[in-house]
């Protein structure tokens, strides 16, 4: 696709984001459904929403460029300070957003098998966040969640069992793409 994209987003996040290059995963099955969009990315190693917020390169970005959507995402936020922190700079980022015009999404990740008896904790706090804060919601982490209990296949799991396999970042992408084509975007 060519042209002006659709939407402009920025990906803030770490290993879960960055694995298998999601926000690629993200244009290609974006443009499978005729959306153009242009993607960018901030994704470190074990980063939390106050890592990303403490460094300012996510602010700097906001401020100096045009972007129509920022999709956040930290750990899987299941436990009390993990929550704590998806909340509270949660909202300095969705503050920041309103402040520049800017819609801000939760994609909504999932434990590690060694934590999945989390999984409700993580979808809880992930929704929580999103309604707290007015935010857009990517529930990955619900879809990736019925599917185990419908099927007992893990294979959106990766061999480090926390990781996305390529299928689970697929899937991820496509829960990303499906919000995305529920949303008014303007013709170019």
């Amino acid at each position: 696709m060519s042209g002006n994209p659709d939407l402009k987003i920025l990906f803030v996040g770490n290993s879960l984001t960055y694995t298998n290059d999601l926000p690629t995963l993200v244009k290609e099955a974006a443009e499978n459904k005729g959306i153009n969009i242009q993607v960018e990315m901030i994704a470190y190693p074990n980063y939390a929403l106050i890592d990303h917020w403490q460094d300012g390169k996510v602010q700097k970005l906001i401020l100096n460029n045009k972007y129509d959507l920022v999709i956040v995402q930290q750990g899987p936020s299941s436990q009390a300070y993990g929550r704590q922190l998806l909340l509270e700079y949660g909202k300095k980022f969705s503050d920041l957003c309103k402040k520049n015009d800017v819609e801000m999404g939760y994609f909504m990740v999932w434990p590690s098998m060694a934590y999945f008896h989390t999984f409700d904790g993580v979808i809880k706090n992930y929704r929580e966040a999103a309604e707290m804060h007015n935010a857009l919601l990517f529930p990955a982490g619900e879809v990736w969640k019925a599917h185990f209990d419908n099927t007992g296949n893990f294979d959106y799991y990766g061999s480090d069992k926390f990781h996305p396999s390529k299928k689970g970042s697929k899937v991820a992408a496509e829960v990303i793409v499906e919000a995305l084509s529920q949303l008014k975007i303007p013709a170019n």
